[in-house]
C-alpha cells in the first residue's frame, strides 16, 4: 500500500500555486455558477504561476536528485469542485509539475485534510483555512500577493522569523505586555533555557533531515533565520537551535531593522513571519507567508 512516510509533505491551495486573480474576481462579483462556467470554458488554458509556484518547483526538484528515493510530496488542496479543478490539473500537467495527489472540496475548508495527508506545511490564500490548520497543530501560512524576486539559484532557500514562527510566542508576550527593556532582561536571564518550539519547528526539522543527507557545501536547501531580535536577545535563540540539534545556515539579528532588503540579498524563495508589518516589507522583495499565530495576532483580533 502506498504511503507518504518519511517524506516532506507540503499541502498547497490552487490560489497559492497558480494566479487565479481573474477567476476569483468573477467568483466574488458574480457567484459560484459564473465561476464554474468560466473555469470549464477555459479548462484547456494553462494558468500562470502564482506566488508559491517557484517554491513548489524547487521542492519537487529535490526529488530529481534521488529519483529512486523521492523526498518530497506536494499535495493540492483546493476549494474547487472536481469539475472546475480539471483546469488546475491541466495547468499542473502543462507546467510539468509532478503533483499527482489532490483533494477538491467544492467550497468547504481544506485544512482538515492536511492531517490525513500527513502534511508538514499548509499554504493557502485563505486566512480562515490557515488559522484552522495552525489551531490543529500544523505549520501554515497565508500566501500574500508578493514580488517573487529573481530565481538566481537552483538551491531552495527558505527564511523564517523567530518568535511565534520557529519558536513559541512566550518571549513576545513579555515584549507586548512589558516592553523592550523587560523583554531583553528576561531573555538575558533565560539565555540557557531553550525556547519552546513554535508552529514551524517540525517543518524546519524536516528540511534539516533532507539537508543532513548531503555534504554541507552541496546541500540543495539553505535556510535563514531573520529576526527583529538583537543583542542581548540573540543568545537564547542560538542556544535553542543548538539544543534542538537543528541547523540554520544563516542568521540575521536586525534589532528592528526592516527585513525586506536582507531577504532579497539572501534570495529567499519564501519567508514566513507572524507580524503583518514585517510581511508588508518582505512581500515587496520575496514571496511571503503570513503566520497568523501568537500574541500579536490575538491582540489584533481582540481589537
Amino acid at each position: 500500500m502506498a504511503n507518504l512516510n518519511g517524506k516532506l509533505v507540503v499541502a498547497i491551495s490552487s490560489r497559492a500555486l497558480f494566479d487565479l486573480t481573474e477567476s476569483h474576481a468573477i467568483y466574488e462579483k458574480d457567484g459560484v455558477e459564473a465561476y464554474c462556467r468560466y473555469q470549464i470554458e477555459r479548462e484547456n488554458d494553462p494558468l500562470e504561476p502564482g506566488v508559491a509556484y517557484r517554491l513548489v518547483r524547487k521542492l519537487l526538484a529535490l526529488n530529481e536528485k534521488e529519483p529512486a528515493n523521492p523526498r518530497v510530496e506536494v499535495i493540492l488542496l483546493s476549494k474547487n469542485s472536481a469539475d472546475t479543478g480539471l483546469r488546475i490539473f491541466n495547468s499542473i500537467k502543462s507546467h510539468e509539475l509532478k503533483i499527482t495527489r489532490a483533494a477538491f472540496t467544492r467550497g468547504q475548508s481544506t485544512h482538515r485534510y492536511a492531517k490525513a495527508f500527513g502534511a508538514h506545511l499548509f499554504l493557502s490564500a485563505d486566512p480562515t483555512d490557515v488559522r484552522g490548520a495552525l489551531e490543529a497543530g500544523f505549520a501554515a501560512a497565508t500566501i500574500l500577493p508578493s514580488e517573487t524576486g529573481q530565481d538566481g539559484s537552483g538551491q531552495l532557500r527558505i527564511a523564517f522569523d523567530g518568535d511565534a514562527v520557529l519558536f513559541s510566542d512566550e518571549s513576545e508576550q513579555i515584549y507586548q505586555s512589558k516592553g523592550l527593556a523587560a523583554f531583553e532582561a528576561a531573555e538575558r536571564d533565560a539565555a540557557h533555557e531553550p525556547l519552546t518550539g513554535g508552529p514551524f519547528k517540525d517543518f524546519l526539522a524536516a528540511l534539516h533531515t533532507i539537508q543532513s543527507s548531503y555534504p554541507e557545501e552541496h546541500s540543495p536547501i539553505r535556510t535563514a533565520l531573520i529576526t527583529a531580535r538583537g543583542a542581548p536577545a540573540h543568545e537564547r535563540v542560538i542556544r535553542t537551535l543548538r539544543a534542538w540539534n537543528i541547523r540554520i545556515d544563516e542568521a540575521f539579528f536586525l534589532g528592528g531593522l526592516s527585513k525586506g532588503e536582507f531577504l532579497s540579498a539572501f534570495g529567499a524563495d519564501i519567508f514566513f513571519d507572524d507580524q503583518e508589518g514585517h510581511c508588508q516589507s518582505a512581500r515587496e522583495h520575496v514571496a511571503t507567508g503570513h503566520v497568523p499565530h501568537g500574541v500579536v495576532n490575538k491582540l489584533k483580533v481582540a481589537k
